[in-house]
């Protein structure tokens, strides 16, 4: 190692040392602004000021964690009217359940100022951001970096919102992206709305919530800071700003309390909730239906941008939750405005091409969906085959026309033909290849594919060899396949009908 380099036990990424040890493990460090960095540390000789080098809790999980544990792991019995009042989180029912009702029985007696209203609402989106902005995609997800002081910021905003301190609640959150929809995910959505929303916070929990690493939040000394000073820093964000404020601005402290304070503390509250709940249950899945995540407008605008949820479980280090300009987003708005400002950088999106597969893969599973629903011709391994001499002889008894190589019975059809009957009746028994191909019209995809669904037979030797698209109807030259229905996903058609593999 050089010898400008300050730590020992610490190398950059043209510093790491040719052989690590059996004791050596990988860490990652976070830096005050924000930005990460990767080190390696000595277990058995811990540098002497980094106290903060943890060890991350998910290190030494075993690969089948999730089955592991789920089927060890002892949980809690259901909670019934016999064993409910033991069973309650007392702490959380206080602030869940009171709170609005104080607030409720405050404004009855508090008129409301259009200036306290007015703030209110502003303060309503400022501790939001706090917990959209800062706790959710800055800390939970580390989609961006952000400077001391922005952090600062959003720490103080965060803690106006009385959630839980940042590491408490990005511990919950990470859980609950890596195990979506299981009984280790703290706020599981196949457990009901009522649950998910809110229910699994006045409960006792009915298990540990999964694994889910931290280390990372326990070495920032904002988090660190906002952890120990967490009572005062929400009585002071939650209660106090929002009451001196309005007090001393125009005098209205009894007002700003109530509705800036109390009553915007209860919207804040369920417009996060919300995104545990309202975003699992309303609104479609463009980008992966394997989960309940789901993406809509009205999501968006009751949770400050957090509406697009199936794009954030399918890519949640993408510092965006709406990706298309026009999408209610102002989380998204407000880190590109740090950005700009120069309070935020390496703002992470993720490729554009691999976002696009995502839709791609659902629009082609919802047009297989569709496609299945529909009646499609025999194919014709399933019809029979029959002579030239046998097909003019059986159009004797029923009107049957061949066209491209197939014999199609148009009785049902003959009265109903655009052109008049005759044109069909002229040609029972015969060939009418070229006059259905343009020789006397060009008929349109409609005609097409009506009439495959007319096939009875196949002419023995009428079939042209290879692909010929004259026997292919349009609406089955683009079809959607299956992985398995495929004869190989590596090599063409024609190499494998040649019995060639890929490198022939």
């Amino acid at each position: 190692m050089g010898a400008d380099v300050a730590k020992p036990n610490c190398w950059g990424a043209d510093q790491l040392p040719q052989k690590i040890g059996k004791r050596d493990i990988l860490a990652r460090n976070y830096n005050s602004a924000g930005q990460d960095s990767f080190f390696l540390t000595t277990m058995g000789l811990p540098p002497a000021d980094s106290v903060d080098n943890i060890v991350p809790a998910d290190l030494n999980i075993p690969d089948n964690y999730v089955q592991h544990t789920l089927k060890t792991q002892k949980s809690r019995g259901p909670v019934t009217l016999n064993n409910l009042f033991s069973e309650l989180n007392y702490l959380n029912c206080v602030i869940l359940l009171v709170t609005p009702l104080l607030g409720l029985i405050g404004a009855f007696y508090t008129p409301l100022q259009l200036k306290t209203a007015l703030f209110a609402i502003f303060y309503y989106y400022l501790t939001g951001l706090g917990i959209t902005a800062g706790y959710h995609r800055l800390w939970a997800h580390r989609s961006y970096n952000a400077s001391l002081p922005l952090q600062y910021f959003l720490c103080f905003l965060g803690a106006g919102a009385v959630e839980g301190s940042i590491k408490w609640w990005s511990r919950g959150h990470r859980a609950h992206h890596r195990y979506t929809d299981t009984d280790l995910d703290p706020y599981n959505a196949h457990k009901g709305f009522f649950y998910s929303h809110m229910g699994w916070m006045l409960i006792k929990p009915r298990r540990r919530p999964g694994v889910a690493d931290v280390s990372d939040l326990s070495k920032n000394p904002v988090i660190k800071f906002q952890h120990r000073w967490y009572l005062p820093l929400i009585l002071i964000m939650g209660f106090g700003v929002p009451t001196v404020i309005p007090w001393l601005l125009w005098g209205d402290a009894k007002g700003g309390y109530v509705y800036a304070g109390v009553l915007r503390l209860c919207f804040v509250h369920h417009s996060t909730f919300c995104v545990n709940s309202l975003a699992h249950w309303l609104g479609e899945s463009p980008f992966d239906d394997k989960h309940t995540p789901r993406d809509h407008v009205i999501t968006a605008l009751a949770t400050i941008g957090e509406g697009y949820h199936n794009f954030h479980h399918q890519f949640p280090m993408d510092y965006r939750n709406a990706i298309k300009w026009y999408q209610y987003d102002p989380t998204k708005w407000f880190i590109w405005s740090m950005q700009k400002l120069g309070l935020a950088s390496h703002l992470k999106t993720f490729p554009d091409n691999e976002v696009r597969k995502g839709q791609l893969t659902m629009e082609l599973k919802k047009l297989r969906q569709t496609q299945e629903k529909l009646a499609w011709p025999s194919d014709s391994n399933d019809l029979p085959v029959v002579s030239w001499e046998s097909y003019q002889e059986q159009a004797k008894k029923r009107p049957l026309v061949l066209i491209s190589g197939f014999i199609h019975d148009v009785a049902t059809f003959i009265n109903e033909h655009p052109g008049g009957a005759h044109l069909i009746v002229k040609f029972i028994g015969k060939d009418a290849t070229t006059a259905f191909f343009g020789g006397v019209y060009d008929h349109s995809n409609a005609a097409h594919n009506l009439l495959a669904m007319k096939r009875v037979g196949v002419l023995h030797g009428g079939m042209p060899h290879g692909l010929d698209e004259k026997g292919v109807p349009p609406s089955q030259r683009l079809k959607i396949a299956r992985y398995t229905e495929l004869s190989s996903p590596y090599a063409s058609s024609a190499a494998y009908s040649d019995g060639e593999g890929i490198l022939g």
